[in-house]
Parts: structure tokens; sequence; C-alpha cells
């Protein structure tokens, strides 16, 4: 029996604190389905998003779903900030869409790697896959200090995911 259409392959599992790297992130359905996803299997994961949605009464709403509004002209690095309070809590969920964006990039966006070393903490791999309605999360990396071979083996695990627009994704 599927959820919302979608099966689920989801086999490792969620220790009190955690990165998840979701991919790939092609369509706002992606923020929807995560969150009714999460919350219908008993956790919260909060998520980063542009401070420019947190405007009345648009910010009430990305709050209380776990929204963390994201200025990027403090002094402090914003994976500094987030790698400290994941120290400071007992319990740190975070989801990311390592493309940063809908739209398609070549390179990705480094900061959920750093967050999860920094804090020491595990990144789960979540994919979403509409072609085959799918949400698979079979794989969790340990970061290591080795970016771009833990990104080669992070992009790997995503490669064969399709988007809901594909031709907006690439690894």
């Amino acid at each position: 029996m599927g959820w919302m259409g979608f099966k689920i392959n989801v086999d490792q599992p969620h220790p009190q604190k955690y990165i998840i790297a979701l991919a790939p992130h092609t369509s706002n359905w992606d923020f929807i389905i995560g969150i009714l996803y999460s919350r219908s299997h008993g956790f919260r994961c909060d998520f980063m998003m542009k401070k420019a949605w947190f405007f009345w009464p648009m910010g009430y709403l990305m709050r209380a779903l776990g929204g963390v509004p994201v200025e990027r002209s403090k002094k402090m690095s914003l994976t500094d900030q987030l790698a400290q309070a994941a120290q400071k809590r007992n319990e740190f969920h975070l989801c990311i869409t390592p493309e940063g964006t809908r739209k398609p990039v070549k390179e990705w966006k480094k900061g959920f790697y750093y967050i999860a070393l920094k804090a020491n903490l595990p990144i789960l791999l979540y994919a979403l896959d509409y072609e085959k309605k799918l949400i698979t999360c079979t794989k969790t990396i340990i970061p290591n200090g080795n970016y771009e071979e833990q990104m080669a083996e992070i992009k790997e695990y995503f490669k064969d995911t399709r988007g809901k627009y594909p031709e907006k994704f690439c690894v």
C-alpha cells in the first residue's frame, strides 16, 4: 500500500540528531510531500528557506512547520550557526536540498555537508522519485572531511532519481 501514491523504501535509522539531504528538488511539491511524509511518519524535520518567505502571515506558518529563515548577511557563517545549534540541542533534524534551488545547477551547495561535519552528524540521503513514485532512504553518510570523495558518493546515490521536472535536476 502506498503513501499518497508513493511507495516507501526507508531502512536507515533516524538518530536523535541528523541532516537529511533531499534530492532532487525541482518543484514546490517536494516541500509539501516532505512535510506531509515526515509528519505522517512521526518526526519533525526543520528546513531552511529564504528569509523573503517569512513575511506575515506566511512567516508564522513557515516557522510552525519548522522553517528556519536564511539571511546571509550575518558575520558568523550559516554553517557555523547551525552546527552550534545542533551541538547544543538534544534533538536536531534538518532537511536540506543540496541543489539549493529548484532550477538546474551544476554545483551543489556544500553547507549541508559542512554542518554535518562540524556538528558530527550523519547525513541521511532521501530520494524523492516521481517517475517511480518512490521515497527512498537506503544510505547514510558519515562526513569524514573528504568532501570531494563523499560528494561524488552522494551524487551517485541520486543519479537515477527523477524529480517532478527531471530537466531541472543534474548531478
